[in-house]
């Protein structure tokens, strides 16, 4: 299955590295290579990760507070969001890959 991310998920993604990267050098890259690593997982077996209400599946990253919402299209796995669990809750609810 192939991956997509959503604009605003990528914007999500470089933020949270951004972020990461200015409080410690080489933090950013960390996270991004953690974010890799959950999507290997998902493009793997996306249906490991239970269903919840609205229809999308969510997985965990281990280390980092973030995680990634995401729906099974088709073919396609679609990254709503890169987010982190304690701020702004259900902000990408309302991101457009629900069809």
């Amino acid at each position: 299955m192939t991956v997509e991310f959503l604009e605003e998920a990528d914007r999500d993604l470089l933020d949270a590295a951004l972020w990461y990267e200015s409080k410690q050098p080489g933090l950013g890259l960390r996270f991004t290579a953690e974010v890799g690593s959950v999507l290997q997982n998902i493009a793997v077996n996306p249906l490991l990760h239970r269903e919840r209400d609205g229809g999308y599946r969510r997985i965990n990253c281990p280390v980092f507070p973030y995680y990634l919402p995401y729906f099974i299209r088709h073919d396609k796995i679609i990254v709503l969001a890169v987010a982190h669990e304690h701020q702004r809750l259900g902000y990408w609810r309302q991101r457009g890959a629900g069809e």
